[in-house]
């Protein structure tokens, strides 16, 4: 199969999944204005910025690296898919069962630990919603081996429109009808922020259950039947190769989501002011408009990650490889350039008294770029089973956000949080780089990357310029701004736009 056949194939799949991607994340961002325009202080959309920071943490931690594992293992010749699926399958629900539990039974301790005494409750609707997330993503991961993108992303569009439809109904239509008997007798208009957390659950509780198809397809046999041979259903062997790939993940994973977290989990500690949780919802609400870059991203890897483990074997793939980041890196470019231009007009996604940190929007823009670039290089490690490095490169990471932000949060808040990370992902991205050239070599286009990265950086210049030089208004560098960005796109179809779409 030709490299450009298969970056057909790849956009295909990446767009079937940016679907759920794009469009379920696009649909849950406009939760942002709803939760500052209706949550009563911004200290409470900071609740909710903190609690979803160690969310994302938890989540990681409670996967330990089977998702990846799954699709390393199940693309060996030598096991038995089913296997590897069931075996996965009992093993992430026993450790998400038993991490359920324990914030149930704890959760008083915990909140009064994280700085939520009053509320514990919170604790333990979180810990069930993550275990259910945990145990999710090996089904997920199933559908996206099965080539099954509609079904993962009809599922994951179905938590969505769940999640958005429970939380205008509990924050928006309930205070207006709670005077009704039927609302009055369980509604409590003071619990606010809590009605958040209630959603999410119930909507994950949902999602889960239309799962069970995926999940019980993972004790049949091929003929679709009940699987009677309990070694095929759970192999300890098996379960202790895929621990051994994938725990260097956790560390990789811990570290990595820690460096995308971080800043919101320590930002409380490091934060000389009183208003921390207030500083801390401006500076979630403003990270959120710069999602668009995330979604793309995320996207590209849900797609990407099964096509590189199905092709490894084929050699010529390495070129696909090194086109895949071409094309993610001018993509990327496109959006970046969207996004600031258009700014002005993206920031009535949140309330005004939240504008302040629209300063970080770029930063964070520039943060995800990186991000992306190295999960496209971390493949190096994956394919050549030496995650290590990954772990490597990841507690590299942790130690500059962990420092930078020790150094600086104190000083100027929020802009230090949203700067480490950014430092944080392009020292890593480029050690990966770099030490990933001495393990396997693909021939990446640096001269035309580099090309792109002069355009955008020069297109960036002359819009800072003019923007701030000149007595225009936000209708004017919107419009400067589409002409920078069309001329992007000029550019791009001259050098490359016109190989991808040709026809083979």
């Amino acid at each position: 199969m030709s490299s450009n056949l298969q970056m057909k194939i790849l956009a295909k799949e990446t767009a079937i999944y940016g679907m759920s991607s794009i469009v379920g994340k696009f649909l849950n961002w406009l939760l942002v204005p709803l939760y500052t325009y209706v949550l009563q202080q911004q200290s409470d959309y900071g609740i909710v910025t903190n609690l979803y920071a160690w969310t994302a943490l938890l989540l990681v931690i409670l996967t330990y690296g089977m998702e990846t594992g799954f699709f390393r293992f199940a693309n060996k010749t030598e096991e038995n898919p089913k296997t590897v699926y069931s075996t996965s399958l009992i093993t992430l629900f026993t450790t998400s069962l038993l991490f359920a539990v324990a914030c149930v039974i704890w959760q008083v301790p915990i909140a009064t630990a994280l700085g939520y005494p009053t509320h514990s409750e919170f604790i333990a609707l979180l810990g069930i919603v993550v275990a259910m997330d945990a145990f999710a993503s090996i089904p997920f991961a199933y559908l996206r081996y099965k080539k099954r993108p509609l079904q993962f992303a009809a599922l994951k569009l179905l938590f969505v429109f769940l999640n958005i439809i429970l939380n205008l109904f509990f924050l928006v239509l309930c205070p207006k009808i709670q005077d009704w008997a039927i609302i009055s007798s369980w509604y409590n208009p003071n619990y606010g922020v809590g009605y958040v957390f209630v959603a999410n659950i119930m909507a994950t509780g949902i999602q889960t259950l239309c799962l069970l198809p995926a999940i019980v397809e993972g004790f049949r046999n091929e003929r679709g039947l009940p699987t009677s041979d309990s070694r095929q259903l759970f192999s300890g062997k098996l379960l202790k190769q895929m621990l051994r790939y994938s725990l260097p993940l956790l560390v990789l994973g811990v570290c990595g989501i820690m460096n995308q977290t971080l800043d919101r989990i320590l930002f409380p500690f490091f934060y000389d002011g009183a208003d921390a949780q207030a500083q801390l919802g401006i500076y979630g609400a403003c990270f959120k408009v710069a999602m668009v870059m995330m979604m793309f991203t995320q996207a590209f890897r849900y797609a990407y990650e099964p096509f590189v483990f199905a092709k490894h074997k084929d050699r010529e793939s390495v070129a696909a490889y090194a086109d895949a980041m071409k094309y993610y890196i001018i993509f990327s470019y496109m959006i970046l350039l969207g996004m600031i231009f258009y700014l002005d007009l993206l920031k009535f996604i949140i309330a005004p008294s939240y504008w302040e940190g629209l300063k970080i929007v770029p930063i964070v823009l520039w943060t995800y770029i990186f991000q992306g670039v190295y999960f496209n290089l971390s493949f190096w490690y994956k394919l050549t089973d030496k995650t290590q490095w990954g772990a490597y490169f990841s507690i590299i990471g942790v130690v500059i956000t962990f420092v930078l932000q020790a150094i600086f949060v104190p000083h100027i808040g929020y802009i230090a949080s949203a700067a480490s990370s950014t430092v944080c992902f392009f020292v890593i991205m480029l050690l990966s780089y770099f030490v990933g050239r001495k393990h396997l070599e693909i021939p990446y286009d640096l001269r035309r990357i580099g090309i792109y990265t002069l355009i955008v950086l020069t297109l960036l210049a002359g819009y800072y310029t003019l923007a701030h030089l000149l007595p225009i208004n936000e209708w004017m560098k919107m419009g400067i701004g589409t002409i920078l960005l069309i001329i992007y796109c000029v550019i791009f179809y001259r050098l490359d736009g016109k190989t991808l779409i040709k026809k083979k």
